[in-house]
Parts: C-alpha cells; structure tokens; sequence
C-alpha cells in the first residue's frame, strides 16, 4: 500500500506539461497582422495604374507610402500608450474599424489628396492596433510558446509583404486597383469578427489615465527610462539602419553587379520574404528554448547583427549570383529572428509598457531605416555605399545587441542573488 500511496504522491506534484501553442487562439491578430503587412508595400506595384487613375504623375502618387509610414512612425508611441492605458481589446477594434474606413477612402479616392488622407488614416490604425497586437500576443501566450507566438506573428506579417502585395497586384490587374482596397476593407472586417470573439475583455484591461499631459508624456517615454528597453531602442535604429537602410538600394545592387531584369527582382523579393518567415520562426523557437533554462537574455542578439553583415558582405561584394543571393537569404533571416527578439524583450522586460516599448521599436525601425538610406545614398557608388555602411553598422549593432544580453544577464544574476 504504501508503494502504491508514494507512487500517488509523486504523480501528483508532477509538473505540469507546457501548454502548447495554439495559433487558432490568434487567428483575428494574426490576420491583421498579414493585412497590415500588406497595406504597407501595396501602393507600390499599383503605382502607374493609380496615377493615371487620378491624373497625377507616379512620384506623386509615391507620397501615399510616405504618408503611411510617416504617420505610422509619429503617432504609434502615442497610440501605444492608449492601449496600455484602457486595454488591447479597445484599441485593438478601434484601430481595426479605422483601418476598415481607410481603405474604403482608398478605394473611393478621385484624387491624390484625398489618397494621400486616406493611406495616412491607415497608419493612424495601423499605430494604433499594431502595438496593441504585439502586446497583446507577448502577454496572453504561455511563457513557454511565447517567442514562438510572437515569430508566428512577425512572420505572418513578412508574409503579408510578400504574399499580400502580388496578390492585390493580381487583383489590381483583373478588377482595377481600387479592388485591391476592397479586398483589403473586406478581409479586415472578417479579421475584427474574429478578433472581438478571441481577444477578451478583462475586468481592468489597462490602467484608468492618470495625471495630466506631464502624466502621458512619462507614461509614452517609460520605455526610454527602462535601461534594457533604451539600450535595446539604439541597437534596434542602428540595426535597421544597416538593414532596411541598406534594403532599399538592393535593387540596384544587384542590377547594377549581375544586371538584374524586373522580373528577378521581384524573385529576389520572394527570397527576401523566405528569410524573413523563416528568421521569424526559428528566433522565437530559439527564444523559447533559452527561456526553458531560466535564462532571459536573449544570447543570440549579437549574433544576428553578425549574420547581417556576413549577408550584407555577400551581396554586395560576393562573387557570382549564387552568393550574392545566399547573402539575401542570410540578410533576412537575421533580420526576422533579430525583430522577433526584440519584440520578445519589448514585452517581457516592461509589462507595464508593452504596446508603447513595441511602439518605440517600429519608431526607431523607421528612423533607422531613413539615416540607412541617406548614408548609403552619399556615394556616388550605391554598391560600394551597400557595403560600407550596411556591413559598418550592422557590426557596430553586433556589440550593441552584445552589451544589452551582457546587461540583461548581469540583472538576471542580481535577481537571483536577491531571492537566494
């Protein structure tokens, strides 16, 4: 009897099996998630049809991206702090309604201003809902899984960037490019149905607003005066200056080294999305494997700032396509694991902040992206710019990512020597 009794005692105070992750839980998010991502890039392909459309020229008709990131990047620290103030399920349909109306305007715009009105209500929805999406993931998925939600949901989105943008091309093409806004309105309707079941609405979701604007302002910056956030915000605009900066030339790296036709560039975008899914899914994979040891400093940071400037290296200065192209490959896969990371760091470093820590991050993303850009266009050579500045960063972003996981160590140390 008493085999059989200790045998019952030990099988129950087993631990417990992680729970597992189950992407349908996510289904309304992650759904946004790709209609975002491809909101983004949408305009471009569809550029010379909407010009001749609306009677404007194609460098015209470019300033409704413009407008969506710019909008994007200044209001989503704002907007994030509403969704830690007053809950994800708020803001979340809220930001989904107006990206519901925006594109409907998109579709039923007669003119570029009226255009360019509407791709900026869709980053104000997107800056609102977005940051709300991440938290929301970061702080309802088992600790065991999270890096693995969080992944799904970066790679979801890449795919909306690279799946997403042909596939409202081919639409644009059969039915007219205000179709693709449609479709866009449409699928965003059939992703809040989804979302208002699956996001739920907690008794005290968010805090009650405190303070005046003095309140705001520390709430919106609180991600700044967190030292592991603010070291991770640098890294992230010096990474992403090499990264997104560099991007933005690669058409005509490649152009320019192999002589690269329109129609290998945009294969050379599928390779780009590849890398990014794939990044994505195995950096949260990654991420969730070190945190089942107890270990919460993100090890391999600095090594996928050394991925991208080996993948920077080969593209631009590898001899022959087969490398050039690995380089790509290698590029975007630590650009996806490296985002999944620091969205993983956004949203367990400070809970408190989470919508406007991820908030801070697209912002800082952007801004990179833009000093990336402006350095590699000072040369008169875009290859040899690539190169230089986007190898030159991405190493600088290297020792950056390494004194954050230094740092991120050395508190967990702390911590554990406290409670000992």
């Amino acid at each position: 009897m008493s085999d059989v009794s200790d045998l019952t005692e030990r099988t129950d105070t087993t631990v417990p099996a992680p729970e597992p992750l189950r992407p349908l839980r996510y289904a309304g998010v992650f759904a946004l998630l790709f209609l975002f991502g491809t909101e983004t890039f949408l305009v471009s392909p569809l550029l010379p049809t909407i010009a001749d459309s609306i009677g404007s020229t194609e460098a015209a008709a470019a300033s409704t991206v413009t407008a969506y990131v710019l909008v994007y990047a200044v209001c989503a620290p704002f907007l994030g702090l509403l969704s830690d103030r007053f809950g994800r399920r708020r803001t979340l349909l809220a930001g989904g309604l107006l990206f519901v109306l925006s594109n409907a305007a998109a579709a039923l715009s007669t003119d570029l201003t009226l255009l360019v009105l509407s791709r900026g209500l869709a980053g104000l929805a997107a800056a609102a809902a977005g940051p709300a999406i991440w938290a929301h993931i970061a702080e309802t998925a088992p600790d065991a899984v999270r890096g693995r939600a969080l992944g799904l949901g970066m790679a979801l989105f890449s795919t909306g960037q690279v799946v997403g943008v042909p596939l409202g091309g081919l639409l644009a093409g059969a039915a007219g490019w205000r179709a693709a806004f449609w479709a866009l309105a449409a699928g965003t309707l059939a992703a809040l149905v989804l979302l208002a079941r699956q996001v739920a609405a907690p008794a005290a979701a968010g805090g009650a607003p405190t303070g005046g604007g003095g309140g705001a302002v520390r709430a919106i910056l609180g991600g700044w005066r967190d030292p592991a956030l603010r070291r991770a915000l640098l890294v992230n605009t010096v990474f992403n200056a090499a990264n997104l900066g560099a991007y933005t030339f690669l058409g005509a790296v490649l152009d320019r080294r192999f002589g690269f036709s329109v129609q290998a560039l945009g294969l050379v975008g599928v390779l780009v999305g590849a890398g990014s899914v794939a990044g994505s899914l195995l950096g949260g994979r990654l991420n969730d494997r070190n945190r089942g040891t107890g270990r919460t400093e993100l090890p391999l940071l600095a090594f996928w700032g050394l991925l991208l400037a080996a993948g920077v290296a080969l593209a631009a200065a590898a001899p022959g396509i087969p490398l050039a192209l690995l380089g790509v490959l290698l590029w975007f896969t630590a650009s996806g694991a490296f985002v999944t990371d620091q969205q993983t760091l956004a949203g367990t470093v400070a809970p408190a902040h989470r919508a406007t820590s991820s908030a801070w991050l697209t912002s800082t993303m952007y801004a990179g992206t833009g000093l990336g850009a402006w350095a590699v266009g000072a040369f008169s050579d875009v290859v040899r710019g690539t190169l230089l500045v986007g190898t030159a960063l991405a190493l600088v972003a290297a020792a950056g990512a390494w004194l954050v996981t230094r740092n991120l160590r050395q508190q967990q140390a702390a911590a554990g020597a406290g409670q000992g």
